[in-house]
């Protein structure tokens, strides 16, 4: 029988965010360059409706702001205080102002893109970054968002670069474009009934990846159900092992789903059917990504007599649901499947996180691994046109040796003559020598994982592990990025197989991947972890 993740809590579910922070320079007010004149200071349009409506959402209002006019003598800090002042009698209270008065050369913690200034609002109000949402015009303040573990959206102005755009997570025309967002997202994970059932079959099929980050909605049904039984496919099934909220896994590849797959088999179709049946399952949730159909499925599982049936679906399914929910685009992935569950009744109890998130009963990976700390390149993936090539991976890791990093090499059993090449460069090499469960007591135990946009950087942010991703943006980042985390995007997030979900790269040499800095993997390093042990 499976039990709520913090039995005696009142199902209702965590709120997503605790506080909103803001840039102030053309998100709050206009960029009036080095601005130490109250009577300069003008609102852009909308802004203090924007911010009452989260004020009356609950959420507290905080403010991170470089100021290197202050270290450049552009202005006293009793001017910036004046400038302050004024700002708050036009747009109302804000409940923590954090301000970087250092100019770049500081080489500081806090001036943004250095994520200093979120992790000090969020010990202000209590909180952690990632119950924290940043909203700011350019893409340091995105970089700063993401390298605390925070949510980002960006409200674009005349100074924003095209490639700041194209790299965002999320992107809003302006503040009150995003304060929407953001209440949109808040409400769409709090269930109008919450309920509780019996038995629940919960569907995810495709790769360990998918299913890892469906692991909260996973456990948002096991807090509401009596038995939850997960129906996934071959490519899912070592993640599936490891989530919490599980009775019992059926193991099944479906046609409709795989990337590969084989002919549709009607006698397999039927034992299917029939094993689905046996569950006697007092409802099911199908869980889909964007791209994906739950119809067919939704059909088996009619005639498996299944009464009730939920799942995102934006094609018209007649019958074969009861709960037809639709999400916009953009969404990340395990909100998505949250927002399922709100529909049908189930959330995530007081106390449970919307993180991803294993059980607690890990094995040790029993391996030799470097004392002292160490980071993981992983430069393996299950689709190829999001792995950087075994060359590039090998001077990743030669850069980051040669900053003095202790690094291990991963990848699956298959994967052991590419490991073996990136490793050659002066990595560990561990290729081969874990299942997925090993993998994620690595990943536990590293300082950084450096990974292209593949299930290894979902098991990272399961364990807590910061993420540099080597996203290739065929699909979306702000779907598909690692949850939650400490992360920073590199890659060419314009490149022209953006959107396409292309299997393999239709560009020659693979540019968005093979065209990044090594030099820029070891600074995004030093921007999410401390420098590397003697």
């Amino acid at each position: 029988m499976s039990t709520p993740v913090a039995p005696g809590t009142r199902p209702g579910g965590p709120a997503l965010y605790d506080a909103v922070l803001l840039d102030r320079d053309g998100t709050l007010v206009e960029d009036v360059p080095y601005n130490g004149d109250p009577e300069k200071v003008r609102p852009l349009p909308g802004v203090r409706e924007a911010l009452d409506r989260l004020r009356a959402a609950g959420l507290r209002l905080g403010v991170v702001t470089n100021q290197s006019g202050l270290a450049r003598g552009y202005f006293t800090e009793a001017d910036m205080r004046a400038v302050h002042a004024r700002i708050e009698e036009l747009l109302g209270p804000f409940d923590d102002w954090q301000v970087c008065p250092h100019d770049d050369g500081a080489a500081c913690a806090c001036r943004k893109p250095a994520p200093g200034m979120v992790h000090a609002a969020a010990a202000a109000f209590g909180t952690r970054p990632g119950r924290c949402v940043l909203v700011g015009d350019i893409g340091r303040d995105m970089t700063a968002a993401l390298a605390a573990g925070a949510a980002g959206v960006l409200v674009p102005t005349a100074v924003t670069r095209p490639e700041e755009i194209d790299a965002a997570p999320t992107i809003a025309r302006d503040l009150p474009a995003a304060a929407d967002e953001i209440l949109r997202r808040m409400h769409a994970l709090h269930p109008t009934r919450p309920r509780r059932t019996g038995t629940v079959l919960v569907a995810r099929s495709d790769s360990a990846g998918d299913v890892l980050v469906t692991g909260p909605a996973i456990r948002a049904v096991a807090a509401h159900a009596h038995r939850v039984v997960l129906l996934c496919g071959p490519q899912g099934r070592a993640a599936a092992n490891l989530l919490p909220g599980i009775d019992h896994i059926i193991e099944w590849p479906l046609p409709w789903i795989d990337g590969d797959p084989a002919p549709v088999d009607p006698h397999d179709m039927r034992q299917l059917t029939d094993r689905l049946a046996a569950v006697d399952a007092d409802e099911a949730v199908i869980f889909t990504s964007f791209h994906q159909s739950p119809l067919p499925l939704a059909l088996l599982l009619r005639m498996a007599g299944v009464p009730r049936i939920a799942a995102i679906s934006d094609d018209y399914p007649g019958s074969l649901l009861d709960t037809r929910h639709r999400v916009p685009p953009g969404v990340p992935e395990p909100e998505r499947a949250l927002s399922l569950t709100a529909a049908t009744g189930f959330t995530l109890p007081t106390g449970d996180e919307p993180t991803l998130r294993l059980r607690a009963d890990l094995p040790d990976p029993g391996l030799d691994l470097p004392a002292g700390g160490y980071l993981v390149v992983h430069p393996g993936a299950s689709v190829p046109a999001r792995a950087a090539a075994p060359e590039h991976c090998a001077r990743i890791v030669a850069a980051l040796v040669a900053d003095g990093h202790r690094v291990v090499v991963t990848g699956g059993p298959d994967e052991r003559e590419l490991t073996a090449r990136v490793a050659a460069a002066g990595g560990v090499d561990l290729g081969g020598r874990t299942d997925l469960a090993g993998l994620a007591g690595i990943l536990a135990g590293a300082r950084c994982l450096v990974v292209g946009n593949t299930g290894p950087a979902h098991l990272a942010a399961a364990v807590g592990t910061p993420v540099v991703s080597l996203f290739a943006p065929t699909v979306p980042y702000g779907q598909w990025g690692p949850y939650r985390v400490p992360a920073v995007r590199l890659g060419d997030a314009g490149a022209p197989c953006r959107d396409t979900r292309a299997a393999r790269c239709p560009i020659p040499g693979h540019p968005c991947l093979n065209g990044v800095d090594p030099g820029d993997v070891v600074a995004a390093v030093r921007l999410l972890v401390r420098r590397p042990p003697d």
